[in-house]
Formats: structure tokens, C-alpha cells, sequence
């Protein structure tokens, strides 16, 4: 994902007094190498200083991956926004198509069923949408509360600080009023109330 998805969401940030650093990705990379390249990066922009993250959709698992792979980077509050980190229903029944394949790329395999726990010391927030519209619903009807791409117990980690379900679709919960606010606030607070 190209740094510019997150602008909306990276300016509502900064105007509530964070410095934001953005971080652009290859989604169809291999999720091993997009986990080292995100570790190089919060190394060289927080100077041993602990960061807050906030990650979207495979920027949240990218995100979740690399704080529990990396656990000496030095981290502030953590959010998690509509990030399937224990798999995604709707990546594996595109998966199942050739051409499906080719979208998800090397990340294909990250999107099976499989446990999600936060063994970090600081906070993490997660926040789903609940608004089915999305192009997750194209492949068939998803089962549960969801977004229109990612099922609301497919965010959930053993271990998370607290958790916000908002009504909004996947693909705005990066332009999202209402999601900046909750995130802004889990940042100052490690807590959505």
C-alpha cells in the first residue's frame, strides 16, 4: 500500500499534535521482508524513543507481525484498524482463484485461520468495522458481523487493551472522522472510553 492511504487519517493525527511518519508498503511482497523493511524504518525514525503504530487492513497485520516478531523496537500505544490478524475468510476464498492468487501474491498464505495474541507490554487497541460494503462481499456473503472484506472476530487479539466496533466500511475506516478521533484518543490514553 502506497504511504498516500493513510493521508487523511496521518493529517487528522498531526493536527491532535502527533508527528507522523508514514510507512508505504508492497502488499503482494513477501510479508517477511515488509516486516524487516517496517523494523528498519521505525528504527531510523524514533531514535530508541518508543512510537505509537497504527496500521490498517495488511498494514495492521504487517504491524502486529513485526512488534511481535521484533519485541526490542521500542513501542508506544499500538491501534489496529479492520486488521484480519487471525486470517481473513474473504482473502482465502479469493486466494482460491488464479487470478486471486496473483492479487494477494506472497502474502496469500498470512490470510489462513490461526490464533492472534498480544504478549507486548503496551496497549493495543483494535478497531472493526461493522458497515458490510465491500469488495469481500463480492465473493459470497461473509459470515458474522464484518466490514464488506474483514470479519469483526478476525481483528480480535487474546490480550488487546480494548476494542472499538464502528459503523463503517472497510475501505473508510481510514477516512474516518469517527476512527481518527478513537485513535487519537487510544494514543493518549491507552483506552477507546
Amino acid at each position: 500500500m502506497p504511504r498516500v492511504a493513510m493521508t487523511l487519517l496521518a493529517a487528522r493525527l498531526a493536527r491532535a499534535g502527533y508527528r507522523v511518519h508514514s510507512f508505504g508498503y508492497r502488499g503482494r511482497a513477501p510479508l517477511a521482508s515488509n516486516i524487516e523493511r517496517l523494523a528498519r524504518f521505525a528504527r531510523e525514525h524514533v531514535d530508541g524513543r518508543p512510537a505509537h503504530f497504527v496500521g490498517h487492513s495488511l498494514g495492521g497485520v504487517l504491524v502486529y507481525d513485526t512488534l511481535s516478531r521484533h519485541p526490542e523496537l521500542a513501542s508506544g500505544h499500538v491501534v489496529l484498524l479492520g486488521a484480519p490478524v487471525r486470517g481473513c475468510h474473504a482473502g482465502r476464498r479469493l486466494g482460491g482463484a488464479a487470478v486471486g492468487r496473483w492479487l494477494l501474491g506472497a502474502c496469500r498464505e498470512r490470510w489462513q485461520e490461526h490464533e492472534a495474541r498480544w504478549m507486548r507490554r503496551e496497549p493495543l487497541g483494535v478497531i472493526a468495522g461493522t458497515l458490510p460494503l465491500g469488495l469481500g462481499r463480492l465473493l459470497g456473503t461473509l459470515p458474522g458481523d464484518n466490514d464488506g472484506v474483514v470479519r469483526v472476530d478476525e481483528t480480535g487479539v487474546d490480550g488487546m487493551s480494548d476494542r472499538a466496533l464502528v459503523r463503517e466500511p472497510h475501505s473508510l475506516l481510514t477516512v474516518s472522522p469517527r476512527v481518527a478521533a478513537l485513535t487519537a484518543q487510544f494514543l493518549r490514553s491507552g483506552s477507546f472510553a
